[in-house]
């Protein structure tokens, strides 16, 4: 399937001219030859083909927009969870006024640490952009120019596992208790870490959601070779149905 994907734009000219070849064996028969009627008819048969596949592949498509906006969500749940770790590292981590303050400060830390730009999680988005399998819609010629082959790209994305991540816990009961403490005392700090707790928890959820829409498509992408096969299959008898108009014409 990756062959196909990744080399159908010469599938489609060789059908092509294959048809060409084919129409320039017949071209010297007048245009009430049979074999101008089975071109008609072939051109009739591979043309409802393709016309029923791109409307298949049309809603596999409107499936797959709900993938760019997710991975579009998880950007800016990383963004957003980055923004909040840094600014609660800079306002209260410096000197830690307090015993809860310090937990909050050590639990950031190990909640950065598991997004950290190095980790899975921002690579499996990368890795998710780069080897959606839409990508098999792009009419290109060979791979993107990309460093990792796509199909590495696809297993360690199926190797990913979300849970992972739930190792790092934003809210427990310790983190509960220094909320519930600094709560009278410094309701900035309090505040300022169930924010950033929220961001963690909404990143996680945004993620898991990514990977599901991702293999939602990857179970469907038998689609794209049978789009792939349609299109062939419309270049191979355009050739035959100019052909017979222009036999017409003479």
């Amino acid at each position: 399937m990756m062959f196909i994907a990744e080399n159908q734009l010469l599938l489609i000219a060789l059908f092509f001219v294959s048809g060409c070849l084919g129409t320039a064996l017949i071209f010297r028969q007048p245009a009430e030859a049979r074999a101008w009627k089975y071109a008609d008819l072939l051109w009739v048969v591979l043309g409802g083909f393709g016309a029923i596949t791109a409307v298949i592949a049309g809603v596999y498509q409107t499936d797959s927009s709900r993938l760019d906006r997710q991975i579009d969500v998880a950007y800016a749940a990383t963004a957003a969870f980055d923004r909040d770790a840094a600014r609660f590292r800079l306002r209260y981590c410096q000197t830690p006024a307090d015993a809860q303050t310090a937990l909050f400060c050590e639990r950031t830390d190990f909640l950065s640490a598991s997004t950290a730009s190095n980790a899975d999680l921002p690579l499996f988005i990368s890795i998710t952009e780069a080897a959606r399998p839409l990508s098999g819609l792009h009419f290109v010629l060979g791979s993107s120019g990309s460093d990792m082959d796509l199909a590495d790209m696809q297993e360690e994305v199926q190797a990913f596992d979300p849970a992972e991540f739930l190792v790092f816990t934003a809210q427990d009961d310790a983190t509960r208790a220094a909320i519930t403490t600094l709560r009278d005392r410094r309701p900035a700090v309090a505040a300022d870490y169930q924010v950033l707790a929220t961001s963690y928890e909404a990143l996680i959820t945004q993620v898991a959601r990514l990977k599901e829409e991702w293999e939602f498509l990857q179970a469907n992408a038998g689609i794209l070779l049978l789009q792939i096969a349609a299109l062939c299959m419309v270049a191979f008898a355009a050739p035959f149905r100019l052909g017979k108009s222009l036999a017409e014409m003479r």
